[in-house]
């Protein structure tokens, strides 16, 4: 995924889950049933001191860390009951 200046961290997030899971964006859940879209954008600037931030959406683990020039967005699946988690395959996008 191509990384723009005025591409939005929520829609970045939503791009992501759809291509690693094959689906059309609009074919997951609402992105605000997890976390508000606003406030994810508006949180994960890095240049005011943010670091990182974990929630779940659309059966996902989503990770949101701040890194040098940019933001990296991670997916996992969330820990199962033994307490393990497992990275997804190619689910990594940079903003």
């Amino acid at each position: 995924m191509a990384a723009t200046e005025d591409r939005r961290t929520s829609t970045a997030v939503v791009e992501l889950v759809a291509r690693v899971d094959e689906v059309d964006p609009i074919a997951l859940e609402p992105l605000y049933d997890a976390i508000d879209p606003d406030t994810l954008d508006s949180i994960c600037d890095p240049t005011s001191g943010f670091r990182s931030l974990s929630f779940r959406y659309a059966g996902w683990l989503v990770t949101v860390d701040s890194r040098e020039g940019g933001l990296e967005i991670a997916l996992s699946e969330p820990a199962s009951p033994d307490g393990a988690v497992t990275d997804a395959p190619d689910a990594e996008s940079s903003l």
